[in-house]
């Protein structure tokens, strides 16, 4: 039974890594990552999935990272059909899924949290900073007062 870690690419690095490196440190160290991307975020994606290795190596994991590319951001069946297909993938195997809503422009993020609760994954993952004095920032260079990773799963 593997855990998954599904996410969206950005240009914002810390938008991207700040989730995945809380989640792990809150336990979730996943065994696969996956990063959709498009060619507007498709060079701050491969940064990403490089660090991507790293973090989840320091929680003595190591993970598969892909990403599935899109043609477009605005792709939004493409999106949506890329959220299904993995999660629905991930039920069917018994896997453990976390969908990633932190990342993106706005309309991503949506696609996101609609698309774990319509087909069920287990955890929807949000990084709060609870203070603007810390964008751009890394997880680890934020207090942990600062920062809480909600599962919106566990809240409605």
């Amino acid at each position: 039974m593997a855990r998954i870690w599904v996410t969206i690419g950005t240009p914002t690095m810390p938008a991207i890594l700040n989730p995945l490196t809380a989640a792990c440190d809150r336990g979730y160290v996943p065994d696969e990552v996956l990063v959709l991307s498009n060619p507007g975020v498709a060079e701050s994606v491969a940064d990403a999935t490089d660090r991507f290795e790293v973090i989840v190596d320091a929680y003595g994991n190591d993970a598969a990272i892909a990403t599935h590319d899109l043609e477009n951001e605005t792709a939004f069946r493409k999106i949506i059909e890329f959220y299904r297909s993995t999660i629905e993938a991930a039920r069917e195997a018994d896997d453990t899924i976390a969908v990633d809503v932190t990342p993106g422009r706005k309309f991503m993020s949506a696609i996101a949290f609609q698309a774990g609760f319509k087909f069920d994954a287990d955890h929807v993952f949000y990084f709060y900073r609870k203070s603007g004095g810390y964008y751009g920032q890394f997880f680890a260079e934020i207090p942990r007062t600062a920062t809480e990773l909600i599962d919106f799963k566990e809240v409605l």
